[in-house]
């Protein structure tokens, strides 16, 4: 059970609050068990309940639940023989990005997502999750090793945006966002692009040009935050609820505009409440994927992103 409720999770709560109560009875008798049984039956329908009418803005919450798995629970899940490479050769590493290789089954897959932690201190050293310069060109890095090594790079986006700080814009933040955004749409191996949390700005689009888009099914991906958005056009950053509603940045969304082309079911509850099932619902998916895009030639793949990217720029105006 979590040990972290949203507000709309306090229903949630309190019959957690019940289970645990009674389950911790050193000699339980069986009218205890049997309030068990019915609590937790009582708590499977209210979850199912709450999590199958949540708003926009509760599902972008729940993209930012402190215990939804991260970059690197799902690729040390994925691949046991992880190998994460560092450092980007001109400066520095950046912790809020995690880069290297490891097999998924029989593939070779170069690995990298952007990492958040899970305590304060952990946020500390990834940053939380906002990557420096020298963690787009790390990650630049590790895809000019997998086109060189012909391997399909997967990469997994979780981020709030690039780090806005002077020392990031000194050292060139938005050029080193430009140049990869130039750099993967020649890359003569697939590209798979996975949403797992928040998906934010340049700051998430840095690792996110692919030939595939998947999106985990409680995550969001923007041109901005909503409470960024409320800012601007209202503001007031406390009208990030209206925000939420009009960027339309879930992936049903994003389905629908043809940039997301798979959702990835998560069970009731979200990612969190039964990691391996989503993990296993994850990785059958970028197994078909890739089984997809290994068939293509080197030589196609600009074309194909120029025509993904070209298509969700097109408008026609009402007749």
């Amino acid at each position: 059970m979590s040990n972290y409720y949203l507000d709309f999770e306090k229903p949630v709560k309190e019959l957690d609050d019940q289970i645990v109560s009674l389950s911790s009875l050193a000699e339980p008798s069986k009218e205890d068990l049997l309030s068990i049984s019915k609590l937790k039956e009582e708590r499977k329908v209210l979850i199912q309940t709450i999590y199958s009418g949540l708003s926009r803005w509760q599902r972008i919450q729940l993209a930012r639940h402190p215990n939804r798995p991260f970059s690197l629970d799902y690729i040390n899940y994925f691949s046991h023989d992880f190998i994460e490479l560092h450092g980007d050769r001109h400066y520095m590493d950046d912790h809020a990005v995690v880069a290297g290789l490891g097999h998924m089954d029989e593939y070779k897959i170069a690995w990298i997502g952007q990492q958040k932690g899970r305590n304060t201190k952990d946020n500390l050293y990834r940053n939380f999750g906002m990557m420096r310069p020298e963690g787009y060109r790390k990650a630049m890095r590790v895809m000019k090793l997998a086109e060189k090594f012909n391997l399909p790079v997967v990469t997994f986006l979780d981020t709030i945006g690039a780090y806005p700080g002077i020392g990031a814009e000194e050292r060139g933040q938005g050029e080193a966002i430009a140049r990869n955004l130039l750099e993967m749409a020649s890359l003569k191996v697939p590209i798979i692009s996975v949403v797992i949390g928040e998906g934010a700005s340049g700051g998430a689009l840095g690792i996110g040009v692919c030939d595939k888009m998947l999106m985990m099914e409680n995550t969001w991906y923007s041109v901005i935050s909503p409470e960024g958005c409320a800012s601007i056009l209202f503001r007031d950053a406390k009208r990030a609820e209206d925000a939420a509603e009009a960027l339309k940045p879930m992936p049903t969304d994003l389905e629908k505009m043809g940039i997301c082309e798979r959702i990835i079911e998560e069970p009731n509850g979200g990612a969190h409440r039964d990691f391996e099932s989503s993990a296993d619902s994850l990785k059958k998916a970028l197994i078909e994927e890739i089984n997809s895009l290994i068939k293509i030639e080197p030589s196609e793949f600009l074309d194909n992103r120029i025509n993904k990217y070209d298509a969700l720029g097109f408008f026609k105006e009402n007749s």
